[in-house]
């Protein structure tokens, strides 16, 4: 779900069994990436999976690295992820997004051969997109818990100058 000139493209891993067998993203009900996306302000309600279209009305944007759903992304071989990591580039080019926000320092390290990354802004550039590593927000990240996780988030929405949509 994405299109040229986004202000953010998220980039989560690849795609859960519950993302491939619903078609949405982030799809798993223990996952925190809707619930954070509100909480941060990207969003002005929770959105649920199958409304991941609304997300274009934000100039927001979802993507993977790596296309094959697993039961855990730890079941990705280090080639899918740099072969993900250079079609994630192809499309950042054409696409355009003001940042790319990958969803998980584990993938990005991986994709993009940056084994220091840490969480926050890059000093990657791809074309003229800026990029920020976020926290992973699977419930199997559970040292990150659900406040620390939206104030990583709003961060990159403030560095991304869009105003705060949320309710509180």
């Amino acid at each position: 779900m994405a299109a040229p000139g986004l202000h953010v493209l998220f980039c989560g891993i690849n795609p859960g069994l519950m993302s491939a067998a619903t078609g949405h993203h982030f799809a798993r009900p223990g996952n925190r990436f809707w619930p954070v996306l509100h909480h941060s302000g990207f969003t002005p309600r929770r959105l649920r999976p199958d409304e991941e279209g609304e997300l274009l009305d934000h100039g927001l944007g979802i993507t993977n690295v790596v296309a094959r759903a697993t039961a855990r992304a730890d079941e990705l071989a280090d080639e899918e992820y740099r072969e993900g990591g250079r079609l994630l580039e192809e499309k950042v080019r054409e696409l355009g997004p003001q940042w790319l926000a990958v969803v998980g320092v584990t993938a990005y390290r991986a994709a993009f051969a940056d084994r220091t990354a840490r969480v926050g802004p890059q000093e990657r550039t791809i074309g003229g997109s800026r990029v920020w590593v976020l926290p992973n927000p699977s419930g199997l990240n559970a040292h990150w818990r659900p406040p620390e996780l939206a104030q990583e988030f709003a961060a990159l929405r403030e560095a991304a100058s869009l105003p705060d949509l949320s309710d509180g």
